[in-house]
């Protein structure tokens, strides 16, 4: 059985060292990009009632852009740790396991069904997408008399996926709106407004904050499920709250960025290599990484090419894959 200590104590000084990190994720984006521009003009932007072209277009590009890469990152960071905690499996990841496949179907359905449907209205049909893409997955496993292996999961979650992203482009195809929903979900965080930001802020920060709530609880069924009923945990009621968090985080990370996988597989192990396996440290040292991490992935992708955009899920990907490989060559075995 695999020990894990649920009597650690929270780490503020590992989590001062995140935020340290962040900040400087955080400042390198607002003054690099294809135009460059100053620490006092961020400054000026954030702190005064400055005007100019610098200060404007940090302002209402990149301020809004940053503010969206915060969220999403830590959003999808946290979904995937509470993935690998519920299903033991260090493959575990929403990109990987059909649940943003989901949502980006859904987004779909809903541009080519309801053409006049609100953001929030967009955001809603994500979730949905997202919540049948995992039962989708976890049905195959219900299947099994044997269950899912780390691999078959991965296996049934590859099925899913591209089951699902079928669909979301054979809707697109047929109702004429693949350059709308390529659009969508192509260009990461390229044109993200304050009203997106504003719509899909209550959901990440409400996700990620029920969830550490659940931290220790999560600890615990990283166990196994024995020792939880043993400890008194109400697996099911645990369960079933955590996994809404996943559909509500990855949901909302689709809404706004598309399909995106290996940030929920990538951060958690980082995060492990140095916070042990409480789950008290690990999601908001996820949430942090996650966000800092997104960050400078965006960064990369509007300087990689400039002044031209390299989407920032094809900079996750390209550092993601051989990640995955290595887990994979481990025998899907954690790398903490």
């Amino acid at each position: 059985m695999k020990k894990v200590s649920i009597q650690t104590g929270f780490s503020w000084g590992k989590l001062a060292a995140a935020l340290l990190v962040l900040i400087l994720a955080f400042a390198v984006s607002l003054v690099v990009g294809a135009k460059s521009t100053t620490l006092h003009e961020a400054w000026q932007a954030l702190f005064t009632n400055a005007s100019g072209d610098n200060i404007g277009l940090i302002r209402e590009i990149r301020l809004p852009r940053i503010a969206a890469g915060l969220l999403v990152g830590a959003a999808l960071a946290v979904s995937g740790a509470i993935m690998q905690g519920l299903t033991r499996n260090p493959l575990a990841d929403p990109g990987l396991l059909g649940i943003t496949s989901g949502g980006n179907a859904a987004l779909a359905c809903a541009l080519a069904f309801i053409p006049s449907l609100t953001y929030s209205g967009i955001m809603l049909a994500c979730f949905v997408g997202a919540a049948v893409g995992a039962l989708m997955v976890f049905g195959l496993g219900a299947a099994s008399k044997s269950g899912l292996s780390s691999i078959q999961l991965v296996l049934a979650g590859a099925a899913v996926s591209a089951l699902l992203t079928a669909v979301a482009e054979g809707v697109a195809l047929y109702f004429k709106l693949s350059k709308d929903v390529s659009m969508w979900t192509a260009a990461g965080l390229v044109g993200t407004s304050w009203d997106q930001v504003r719509s899909i802020l209550p959901f990440v920060v409400i996700g990620i904050i029920i969830a550490i709530g659940f931290a220790r609880p999560l600890t615990i069924l990283s166990l196994n499920d024995s020792t939880a009923v043993g400890l008194g945990l109400r697996t099911g009621q645990v369960k079933v709250i955590l996994f809404v968090m996943v559909v509500i985080l990855s949901g909302s990370s689709v809404a706004l960025v598309g399909n995106m996988a290996f940030m929920g597989l990538m951060i958690p192990h980082i995060v492990r290599m140095f916070a042990g396996t409480d789950y008290r440290n690990i999601l908001p040292l996820s949430a942090v990484c996650g966000a800092a991490f997104m960050l400078l992935a965006d960064t990369v992708g509007r300087m990689i090419n400039a002044p031209y955009e390299t989407p920032v899920a094809a900079i996750i990907a390209l550092l993601g894959l051989p990640f995955f490989l290595i887990i994979v060559r481990k025998g899907g075995k954690s790398l903490s």
